[in-house]
């Protein structure tokens, strides 16, 4: 007969939390990428140039709400795995990360929402993620690792 510990931990192996997708992100990337074709559209005959162009556009769009709409983190065992869309980052040790806290860091991370929390690791590194219950995740974090001084 198997503990409840041994439950506990069966629970926490499977944790899948999906990224909170920001719209207005979103949205800015399509209207960067889609805008100047507007005059374009109205001004002259679509050549096949401009087809094939904008045809290229949609898959790179494509592409990135793919990436939106699969980025994901999971916590395995003692191990927290990051997917965004077809990248998958080396897994991170829970028993590694030292602090969880908020942040307004816009740089390039897995993370598709300005609502973002910051994740500090080992000696100097850190990762940026945006999980939909920010709570919840740093709850399950700090079940295997009581040590992470949690800032939310």
């Amino acid at each position: 007969m198997r503990s409840k510990g041994y439950k506990k931990i069966l629970l926490i192996l499977s944790m899948v939390y999906y990224s909170k997708i920001s719209i207005g992100l979103l949205s800015f990337i399509f209207i960067a990428l889609f805008a100047p074709f507007i005059p374009i559209l109205f001004d002259e005959e679509l050549s096949i140039e401009v087809l094939i162009v904008l045809f290229f556009m949609m898959v790179l769009f494509g592409f990135i709400l793919h990436m939106f709409l699969n980025t994901k983190y999971s916590i395995e065992g003692d191990e927290l795995k990051v997917q965004c869309g077809f990248i998958k980052y080396k897994p991170f040790k829970i028993k590694s990360m030292k602090k969880i806290s908020k942040t307004n860091n816009i740089i390039s991370s897995p993370a598709v929402s300005f609502d973002r929390i910051e994740i500090t690791y080992g000696k100097f590194d850190e990762i940026i993620l945006s999980p939909k219950d920010k709570h919840k995740f740093a709850d399950d974090l700090l079940k295997i690792n009581p040590d992470i001084i949690n800032n939310l």
